[in-house]
């Protein structure tokens, strides 16, 4: 896989995600786009539209043009790389795609968007049916939608925006937040293991509803311990640690500690967050870190020796 894939989907509708305007959905509704997950398909599933398909498709041009969808990240960011699925549309897939992406701010209509200024990102490309395409975009402008283009009509299973996050912060001036979540910008940046799952769900909206949907490592045998590095938000002052390792019964770590970096791990000096400390299973754990610590910019979470954790809440306030 690409590396770019490593970065979090900013187009993912369990983060904010939304197609926000189609040409067409005769056949498959747009919204299946931008779903968590692998497509699935039932062969003889038919409703009243034909053969059912997670993704959206259109009906068969019969004249100029083609079709197209418009989507909000869900967190604005800056683009890597885009992936085109076409899982399951194997005589009905669009032979051509493009993708271009632009910044409106606010709460822009679809009216509106149309008539912003767009930028290619990926060019006209031919596609092929049922396979992931991946496209490594170069990196360059903050986004906030992206356009799939579609040459001239068919079925698209999932759009994948992969990138960093880049919110606008400016809504918590004087206010206090989650410094690490990645909604707010926040990013894992590096992680020893992630044998079961990704290091970057820790980081995601909302409670993990089972242990995929957390972080989890193999078990070690070398007498180490495994850890990842988020990259907050912002420059910041972290005033309380929630460490959660719900769904986790019998591969919890056994405890935990956080050490801080006012710059690049390996570059700037480590600062004492919270020693290592006993974690349960299945709980979410709250810890008040050092209050002498400064601000902070990065954040390395030890697990001791392994397991997995749910999610890593850092709250706090962006340094002035």
């Amino acid at each position: 896989m690409p590396d770019f894939t490593w970065l979090p989907d900013l187009a993912l509708r369990t983060l904010g995600g939304a197609v926000v305007a189609a040409s067409d959905e005769s056949f498959a509704e747009k919204e299946s786009l931008l779903r968590p997950g692998r497509p699935d398909f039932l062969a003889g599933t038919f409703g009243s539209k034909g053969q059912v398909y997670d993704g959206w498709e259109t009906r068969r041009r019969r004249g100029p043009g083609h079709d197209w969808a418009l989507v909000r990240l869900g967190v604005p960011g800056v683009i890597h790389g885009v992936v085109i699925d076409t899982a399951w549309f194997k005589g009905n897939f669009p032979p051509y795609a493009a993708v271009e992406a632009t910044a409106v701010e606010g709460y822009p209509s679809p009216e509106e968007l149309l008539a912003a200024p767009w930028t290619p990102i990926v060019p006209r490309t031919a596609l092929g049916g049922d396979a992931e395409h991946h496209f490594k975009v170069a990196a360059g402008e903050r986004h906030t939608h992206v356009r799939l283009s579609i040459f001239p009509d068919g079925g698209v299973a999932r759009l994948r925006v992969h990138g960093e996050p880049r919110p606008d912060l400016s809504w918590y001036d004087g206010l206090g937040l989650d410094l690490a979540a990645l909604h707010n910008g926040g990013l894992v940046t590096a992680c020893s293991d992630d044998f079961y799952s990704a290091p970057g769900n820790v980081i995601a909206p909302g409670l993990a509803r089972h242990q995929a949907e957390g972080w989890e490592t193999a078990r070690r045998r070398d007498g180490g311990n495994d850890w990842l590095v988020i990259r907050l938000a912002g420059r910041g002052v972290i005033r309380l640690a929630e460490i959660d390792t719900t769904n986790l019964l019998f591969n919890a770590p056994a405890a935990v500690s956080l050490t801080g970096f006012d710059g690049e791990p390996g570059v700037a000096a480590p600062v004492e967050l919270l020693p290592r400390t006993r974690l349960q299973p299945d709980t979410a754990h709250r810890f008040r870190p050092d209050p002498a610590a400064g601000p902070v910019t990065h954040v390395r979470v030890d697990i001791h020796p392994d397991g997995g954790l749910a999610r890593v809440r850092l709250h706090g306030h962006l340094a002035p």
